[in-house]
């Protein structure tokens, strides 16, 4: 069996290996170091968990041992699609690179741009960054690439995801080609492997599994809920994955709950705290620092529950997490794998559970169809299958307004006093006054239904006199 001792990395580097506990390496890691210290360029595609991050780590810290950076001009660059996962590479290489006297710089959101451009000035060998904020520097001028001597591009497919593979495109024209280039991704899209085909010269190619399948260490069920409409669903959802919470009991040590929206993570995150469970959101509207905080909370197991989108599915780096829920399945199959592959991680067991409602099918049959195998059925929890009363039974009814039966207005129509006759006057064509116009514009309202509905319309006994008068000449 390979131990990183066999792989020709820098005495330094291996002292700090020992340090951490590691002795032998990961399949990628043993397949793709050998190649990275010729100088080749390697395209790595893996599962997450795989180790990918030391596989390049590693064996670029044993390369930069030699030279030194100038102002503004780094040695190598590491694109990582989000901020923890950038945060999550510069962790890694202070852990390796502690006993040598490479600096680093981290270019994320989020963080002043002052301090960052204080560590570019000063030179430095390892620039980490998320291509936006990279780019902001460059734009500004406070940047050269031309000094880059190896790039790596982590998470590729997830790139390809938020859109930022025009941005990939162009860092890498703005880098001398003469690099040496480390790529890659969990799945290949068609469109990553147009960059591949463009950007890398003649790749060592390390496949270590199949494209998107989940480790194996990674028990996975699927609860199909039925509410009873569209609007109940989310109810029925968070009802469910409460028992399903209490159901596991203690074998939770700490779980990631994944939702789709960033509004759904916040109101889960509320709805689990309200019923006194130990739960905090983490998203990308939320503030840097809090988000920094949140993640040393729940990596320190002082945070049980991590409601999460998918910002969290490629950057966090918690060996011993139990269990993943998808509250939401991923509209893209790719993210699945990703999302339960927080669990599982360095040989150990992990659990996955997916809640589905009848409008996710579509959502079921794509990944099903990419894991080449359906995801075993649980049964549902008898919380989400209890009778949810229709929206409009659970809303409170208004008082009915009622009517006088129409006998009864007749009644009192009837029985109140008859006006007199009117004395019969020559007929004149002066003008009406202005209350006899009201007067007639009511009856005429009321004749018409304009007026009171419930009135009734007759002369009764009174027949006016010009009704009763002949015309026809004696």
């Amino acid at each position: 069996m390979t131990q990183f001792s066999d792989l020709r990395l820098d005495p330094k580097v291996l002292k700090a290996i020992d340090e951490a506990g590691y002795t032998t390496p990961t399949p990628i890691q043993a397949q793709a170091i050998p190649h990275a210290l010729e100088g080749r360029d390697v395209l790595g595609i893996a599962q997450t968990g795989t180790g990918k991050t030391a596989s390049f780590t590693l064996p670029l810290i044993t390369r930069l041992g030699r030279g030194r950076a100038r102002a503004r001009m780094p040695r190598s660059l590491v694109l990582a699609p989000t901020r923890e996962l950038a945060a999550q590479v510069a962790e890694n290489f202070d852990t390796y690179a502690k006993h040598t006297r490479l600096t680093k710089a981290l270019l994320i959101g989020g963080v002043a741009f002052g301090e960052q451009d204080k560590l570019i000035d000063r030179g430095v060998d390892v620039l980490i960054a998320t291509p936006g904020r990279l780019l902001d520097h460059f734009e500004r001028g406070k940047l050269l690439l031309t000094g880059v001597e190896v790039m790596v591009v982590d998470e590729a497919d997830r790139m390809l995801d938020m859109g930022f593979i025009p941005d990939i495109e162009r860092i890498f024209g703005l880098t001398p080609f003469t690099r040496q280039t480390f790529f890659y991704s969990a799945t290949m899209a068609p469109e990553i492997e147009r960059i591949t085909n463009t950007f890398l010269s003649n790749p060592a190619r390390i496949e270590i599994a199949r494209q998107a399948t989940a480790s194996e260490t990674i028990a996975q069920e699927l609860i199909e809920l039925k509410p009873a409409n569209r609007a109940a669903a989310a109810k029925v959802k968070r009802d469910a994955l409460r028992s399903i919470l209490s159901a596991e009991g203690d074998a939770i040590e700490n779980a990631v709950i994944f939702c789709n929206r960033k509004v759904d993570v916040d109101i889960l995150a509320k709805a689990l705290s309200k019923h006194k469970l130990d739960a905090a959101p983490i998203h990308g509207d939320l503030d840097q620092s809090l988000r920094t905080r949140t993640l040393e909370r729940f990596r320190a197991g002082e945070l049980k529950l991590l409601i999460a989108s998918d910002v969290a599915a490629r950057g966090l780096d918690v060996p011993s997490v139990s269990h993943v829920f998808n509250f939401d399945l991923p509209s893209h199959p790719e993210d699945y794998v990703h999302r339960i592959g927080r669990t599982g991680r360095a040989g150990r067991s992990g659990k996955a559970i997916s809640l589905m409602v009848p409008s996710d099918q579509k959502y079921l049959d794509q990944i099903e169809a990419l894991l080449q195998r359906p995801l075993p059925r649980a049964e549902s929890p008898i919380e989400a299958n209890a009778p949810t009363p229709p929206a409009e039974e659970a809303a409170p009814k208004r008082p009915k307004r009622t009517r006088a039966p129409r006998a009864e207005t007749q009644t009192t129509a009837a029985a109140a006093p008859e006006p007199a006759a009117p004395v019969a006057e020559p007929e004149t064509h002066e003008p009406q006054p202005a209350q006899g116009r009201r007067d007639d514009d009511q009856r005429r309202d009321r004749g018409r239904g304009r007026g009171n509905r419930d009135a009734v319309v007759g002369m009764g006994d009174h027949v006016p006199d010009f009704l009763l008068r002949e015309f026809r000449v004696a």
